[in-house]
């Protein structure tokens, strides 16, 4: 279960995300992940267009299955999705 603990070792293709923040502002937008790598994040918008944005110049909200919103930074989630499981990272409420 992703819980706000634990998202940044899960995977995130399928959750609803709105990007709060970016170095620059044709990046803000929201939709859902429909694809990841390890420095971009692909987001299929409402309209049914795909936009493809570097992760280590945003801030992500995501909205967690059971509707809890989490804010991540985008620095936080630079790695293969595989191999953010190996990484240590402390997370400060």
């Amino acid at each position: 279960m992703i819980t706000p603990h634990n998202i940044l070792r899960h995977e995130l293709i399928g959750l609803r995300v709105d990007i709060v923040e970016a170095t620059h502002r044709g990046y803000v937008c929201s939709g859902k992940i429909v694809d990841e790598t390890k420095n971009t994040i692909k987001i299929r918008l409402e309209g049914g267009m795909e936009k493809t944005l570097p992760k280590d110049c945003i801030a992500l909200k995501i909205t967690l299955p059971d509707e809890t919103v989490v804010r991540v930074d985008g620095k936080l989630l630079v790695a293969r999705p595989e191999e953010r499981l190996k990484k240590r990272i402390r997370i400060r409420f």
